[in-house]
């Protein structure tokens, strides 16, 4: 079996500051720390934070000690979170994807312009409710899918601007925006596209291998969006099939007869140590060859916040 393994793959600059913002809190604070929502969308990583002492939340009200910190998670909270959290004298620190805030403040400059927003993105996705909550109900509209961009009615006379979710595909994103472009020829948009550079990136590698293989696994959690996407992506690129796994036990149901190319990659929030689990699964079961495809290199970092800065 040979092996093509995607890079650029696996956590990305925004996850890996997540994760390390929790870390420096419990570093600062001792345990517990709270997080309200999973910190990014991967069990793996969910999991060895509570064997340190973290408490997942979903609201701020089912936090039991209000003398302890609070992370909100990289994928950003509506305006309404910290400010619940600065009336009930809650630490907190802010974990959100620098990349999510630049969106966040897109939606903030056009509605000062008067413009309403329209929001490419999926319906419930916590990014999604997070720069939904930037603005005053009923300043956004949601558009999911290319359906939704032929029919939105924003009415008339309004001058409008389209933002999108970080994480979906490149080129379902791509078509929407085509079409909210062609219905309303006035609408502003982002400077550069908002999908993040570690989504595209991953999905062009992905793009890459996947007319070579008969199968391509994405590690990751069925949460995330930009796992999920690179599924999606994998299967429209021609590979033979394509499959989520969490992590490498999930292979041991799987019927890899007959597949003599694996595509193998991550989503922006499993960890490579999973990516080296599933290869050292295949390792023992398989006589393969690995081959590593590169479409970009990436060196982005984002600096913690201030007060959690070493």
């Amino acid at each position: 079996m040979e092996i093509l393994l995607a890079s650029p793959r696996g956590c990305c600059a925004g996850v890996d500051r997540a994760i390390e913002i929790v870390e420096r809190a419990l570093e600062l604070h001792g345990a517990p720390v709270y997080v309200r929502h999973e910190i990014v969308h991967n069990r793996h990583v969910v999991a060895s934070l509570e064997a340190k002492g973290v408490v997942f939340v979903e609201e701020l009200d089912e936090i039991e000690r209000t003398d302890r910190p609070v992370v909100f998670s990289a994928h950003g909270v509506p305006k309404a979170v910290p400010e619940e959290a600065r009336q009930r004298n809650l630490v907190y620190f802010d974990a959100t994807c620098p990349l999510v805030s630049k969106v966040h403040i897109e939606a903030q400059k056009h509605h000062r312009k008067g413009r309403l927003m329209i929001l490419v993105g999926h319906e419930g996705h916590p990014e999604v409710v997070g720069t939904m909550g930037q603005l005053p109900e009923g300043s956004i509209i949601l558009v999911q899918n290319h359906e939704d961009a032929e029919t939105v009615d924003p009415g008339e006379g309004r001058e409008l601007a389209y933002i999108t979710q970080t994480t979906l595909s490149v080129d379902d994103t791509r078509g929407i925006v085509e079409v909210l472009m062609r219905r309303f020829p006035g609408i502003h948009g982002p400077h550069r596209q908002d999908i993040c550079y570690a989504t595209t990136n991953r999905q062009a590698a992905v793009r890459a291998i996947a007319p070579d293989c008969d199968l391509v696994l994405v590690v990751g959690s069925a949460t995330s969006s930009n796992s999920s996407r690179l599924v999606e992506v994998a299967l429209k690129a021609g590979a033979g099939n394509a499959c989520l796994i969490e992590n490498a036990g999930h292979l041991e149901s799987f019927d890899l007869e007959g597949v003599s190319t694996l595509g193998l990659t991550a989503g922006a929030s499993a960890p490579e140590t999973l990516v080296q689990d599933v290869l050292a699964y295949l390792r023992d079961s398989h006589d393969v060859t690995i081959r590593e495809v590169r479409v970009s290199e990436e060196n982005v970092h984002f600096r913690l916040p201030h007060a959690l800065a070493h």
